[in-house]
């Protein structure tokens, strides 16, 4: 049974960071490409950042230069650290596998997680 379980999320001021955590299993997670979505209240579902199993990533123009997606392969968990966090980040935050080699809608990923709230509040 695949598997995807994510953490970190949390309640945090402006300007504050947050390191997200996303745990895969039941799946060959090295092989895949991954990405985190986020969806915030009453709007739909956008990807803020991709890594594919290369090592390539991509990012939403809205975090460029403040979120950083990376995975470990040997433990099976991707990341997203986001620092400079604002009340606009608010959002659940989902993490999505993808067989395709360079996925490019949320389509392509066939595995999901649960999500992990963050919200950006004083």
């Amino acid at each position: 049974e695949v598997q995807l379980v994510e953490s970190g999320g949390g309640l945090v001021e402006p300007g504050g960071s947050l390191r997200l955590s996303c745990i895969g299993s039941g799946f060959r997670f090295s092989g895949y490409a991954m990405a985190w979505f986020r969806q915030p209240p009453g709007k739909e579902r956008e990807e803020v950042a991709g890594i594919e199993s290369d090592g390539s990533t991509r990012y939403a123009e809205s975090v460029r230069g403040r979120f950083t997606i990376s995975r470990d392969n040997a433990k099976n968990t991707l990341y997203l650290r986001m620092n400079s966090l604002q009340p606009e980040d608010t959002a659940m935050y989902y993490c999505a596998a993808s067989s395709r080699f360079i996925p490019t809608t949320a389509a392509d990923f066939g595995y999901w997680g649960q999500g992990t709230q963050v919200t950006v509040s004083s």
